[in-house]
């Protein structure tokens, strides 16, 4: 299930399938309904003729004589003159190295790859993890299983997704205030459709506090809860710690045995993904659903038939691992890309994957990236079109023959504005994903923008504006009595 409202986890550019578009019957899309709406995007605009499946990158490497990239797959070799990378901000799978994985006899699922059918109605299910996956297994399995365990090293705060039916007439306001909606997500920091809050949580009362807390909790929604109540969430260790407070209030109201509530209360700072759920505290009420905190008795190994960890053994039929994703930069490490000089992209990220803007990366012409690393923590489809807006809108303005590079100068300004945004907020505090501290030995960095969407596209707008600073441009000039004579360079301004 998404976390962002199913009418703005979607494309904006065609107004007129906003409008018409029916396949969006409650307040967040699941995944049938996520593929489906892709399916349609590609039929709507006749995408089917240009898309290539089942075709596996095995490398690509440019060019510098020609300003080509050569590209290698396994269905065949082409030359392009750009290459756009859109390999997923969570792509990569993350199975972690447990002692004994592989010698489990039962069946074995990670969340990237679950069956589309299944049944463990009669089965002891084992699932290790509990970020945002995680909680939505949990919450889905536990209404039809023999006996499930929850293995995990952080408890999480959560909050009611508030999920329900679209009516008819919001449905019809919605059509009404396209414009304004979409006016709304580019000038907001998370792209989320919510209210972000200009009030500093302790600005008001003890009772005002709770008040809004509780408004946000029963309207739902993990980016309401964190943003819309109030300005410093996620800056102010005061203000966390109101919302946390809440939060932990929340769960001992709901959860009835007091050591599945001990095990399951969270005492850190409210500074992970803010996560939603449909009824998952709820699911820790089932006699036949418990907890097992790994901070407290971590897995020792998994055994052929189940899980031992330091105090217990656990038999199981069916192991799920929620363990997340290589986040960003794990798809681009496992490809052979080559820029200049020969230099690979994890050659180049070797301290950590760096970018200017999210998109371009000094030494690998004519390659842009969407979602690449240090692009924008927001909802992600918003992202998908600025991006791309942005690349297109280079290629055309160069009448597709332009070599396009980000200097490295521009490069290292922008990773030093992401570090220094990431070093104010209450994230930098703990280790997650969000900064690669879940992959062992990779170097803990900053992954993302984390100045809000209306931040990002004003850099990108003044980036444009000022003509393309931060890029090298040139023009190809390569046709001499029509015959390929070489490569010429002329400057050229491409501006907006």
């Amino acid at each position: 299930m998404s976390d962002s409202h199913s009418h703005i986890f979607r494309y904006s550019f065609d107004k007129e399938d906003l409008t018409a578009y029916q396949g969006w019957p409650e307040r967040y899309v699941k995944q049938p309904q996520v593929l489906a709406y892709l399916q349609h995007i590609v039929e709507r605009h006749d995408l089917r003729r240009d898309l290539q499946l089942e075709t596996a990158l095995l490398g690509a490497h440019f060019d510098e004589e020609n300003n080509v990239w050569e590209v290698e797959t396994s269905r065949g070799n082409f030359t392009v003159r750009y290459l756009i990378t859109a390999l997923g901000l969570l792509s990569k799978s993350n199975v972690p190295e447990i002692p004994g994985l592989d010698t489990f006899k039962g069946e074995m699922y990670h969340s990237s790859q679950f069956p589309d059918h299944y049944n463990f109605s009669t089965k002891r299910v084992g699932v290790i993890g509990g970020g945002s996956t995680g909680v939505q297994i949990i919450t889905a399995v536990s209404k039809n299983v023999g006996r499930l365990i929850s293995f995990q090293r952080h408890p999480q705060y959560s909050v009611p997704a508030g999920d329900e039916p679209i009516s008819k007439e919001e449905r019809d306001k919605i059509n009404r205030d396209w414009d304004k909606i979409w006016d709304h997500v580019w000038n907001s920091i998370t792209a989320m459709g919510v209210n972000e809050s200009t009030t500093p949580a302790m600005s008001v009362s003890a009772e005002e506090r709770h008040r809004i807390f509780q408004e946000a909790w029963d309207k739902g929604n993990g980016f309401r809860f964190m943003f819309e109540t109030f300005s410093d969430i996620t800056t102010s260790e005061e203000a966390n710690e109101a919302a946390a407070a809440f939060i932990r209030e929340k769960i001992a109201e709901i959860i009835k045995d007091t050591e599945k509530r001990r095990l399951l209360t969270p005492h850190d700072l409210y500074a992970r993904r803010p996560l939603c759920d449909a009824g998952y505290y709820q699911a820790f009420n089932q006699e036949n659903v418990d907890i097992v905190h790994l901070g407290e008795t971590p897995i020792v190994e998994v055994t052929p038939n189940g899980i031992r960890t330091s105090a217990e053994e656990y038999e199981l039929d069916a192991l799920i691992l929620a363990t997340g994703f290589d986040a960003v930069d794990g798809n681009f490490n496992r490809t052979k890309i080559h820029g200049r000089h020969g230099t690979s992209l994890k050659e180049h990220w070797q301290y950590g994957p760096s970018s200017y803007l999210g998109v371009f990366v000094p030494g690998f012409p004519n390659m842009f990236m969407l979602t690449g690393p240090n692009g924008p923590f927001t909802n992600t489809p918003p992202i998908i079109e600025t991006q791309g807006d942005l690349v297109t809108k280079l290629i055309a303005e160069g009448e597709g023959q332009a070599v396009i590079e980000a200097t490295t100068q521009a490069e290292s300004q922008w990773t030093q504005i992401c570090r220094e945004i990431a070093n104010k907020t209450l994230f930098w505090k703990l280790d997650t994903w969000i900064f690669g501290a879940n992959i062992p030995g990779k170097p803990r960095t900053v992954l993302f923008y984390l100045g809000g969407m209306q931040n990002y596209r004003a850099k990108i707008a003044e980036m444009v504006e000022e003509g393309y600073t931060g890029l090298k441009i040139t023009k190809s000039i390569a046709q001499t009595g029509g015959d390929w004579q070489g490569t010429h360079h002329q400057q050229i301004d491409i501006r907006a």
